[in-house]
């Protein structure tokens, strides 16, 4: 990547949230205590599903997987955030904004669709229960994780391919805490036509796709719900499904609103708050929703408290 007198890029200057150092160093604190919790709580998920006989179920495997790409998206932003915030030196290599814009679009585009998956697995699990042990079997749910990961990882890789071939000239300041799509854009000197038209294609058909199967897949569910006579069977599958309309109303909503528009200074100056509640609140938030309203979950926390701190008395 060269600019018009052919130096090469070798950085990029993150501006960050603020250039107010005392309002950095709040910052820094509170980021850092969402981060830990935000390990703490899918690293807490992951073992329990890992560990306990009765979370070895397709719903469970699918929540597994989406604790671990929370966990691998807000480590790839968090860290090297949390730095800027204590450090005059604000740069990240030509390399790591690579790296970074690839793991960031990847992650979210394979989070969209666990999340459907999810969905699926809901709808076959109320809409199907005789067959559902055939339609959610351990090769299909293997099948559709895997192609989740290689569909967000080779259209991550596209995207950021497209963005680094741009050449960028002139200022090399980033108007965001991490390397985005948006703003990179915005410093490009060459013809980015092609560029936007390729992030609103894949943006659009992913967010649309993806919420296409969820909606659809609920608009059934909630049919067969309402054909239920038992009262106790409507609650517990609203209940099974309440948690994973939380997590897609918090993911969907705030992506909407930052990758549909065109970029232009105002609208990256409003996507860095938005960002913050996609890039921090639905991390740490997830293992909180799944946990708190699940009764499965909570037995299984408590069965590992006992072993651990009273294990004569454990079941």
């Amino acid at each position: 990547m060269f600019f018009r007198n052919h130096t090469v890029v070798t950085e990029f200057t993150l501006l960050g949230l603020t250039e107010d150092p005392v309002l950095e160093k709040i910052l820094f604190g509170l980021f850092l205590v969402i981060y830990l919790i935000t390990l703490a709580g899918n690293l807490c998920m992951i073992l329990l599903i890992k560990t306990n006989s009765h979370l070895q179920t397709p719903m469970y495997f699918f929540l597994g997987h989406l604790s671990f790409v929370d966990i691998c998206y807000s480590s790839n932003i968090t860290p090297n955030m949390l730095y800027g915030f204590l450090s005059d030196h604000k740069t990240i290599s030509y390399v790591a904004c690579f790296t970074q814009c690839l793991l960031f679009i990847a992650l979210v585009i394979t989070e969209f669709y666990i999340l459907a998956s999810m969905a699926l697995d809901r709808y076959a699990a109320i809409c199907s229960p005789l067959h559902y042990s055939s339609k959610m079997s351990k090769n299909i749910c293997i099948s559709l994780v895997t192609v989740c990961y290689m569909y967000g990882f080779f259209n991550g890789l596209s995207q950021t391919l497209l963005t680094f071939h741009l050449s960028f000239c002139g200022s090399l300041e980033i108007n965001h805490f991490y390397c985005a799509d948006p703003p990179l854009i915005l410093l490009a000197c060459s013809d980015t036509y092609v560029k936007k038209m390729a992030m609103f294609v894949v943006a659009g058909f992913t967010l649309s796709s993806s919420l296409f199967i969820i909606l659809l897949s609920y608009f059934f569910i909630f049919g067969a719900i309402l054909r239920l006579r038992s009262a106790e069977g409507r609650q517990k599958a609203f209940s099974t499904c309440g948690s994973h309309l939380m997590t897609v109303t918090i993911f969907y909503g705030t992506l909407f609103c930052m990758y549909l528009r065109p970029p232009s200074e105002k609208s990256v100056e409003e996507s860095k708050v938005i960002a913050v509640f996609y890039s921090f609140l639905s991390p740490v938030l997830n293992p909180m929703i799944y946990s708190l309203r699940n009764k499965d979950v909570i037995l299984a926390m408590q069965q590992i408290i006992r072993r651990i701190f009273f294990p004569k008395i454990a079941i």
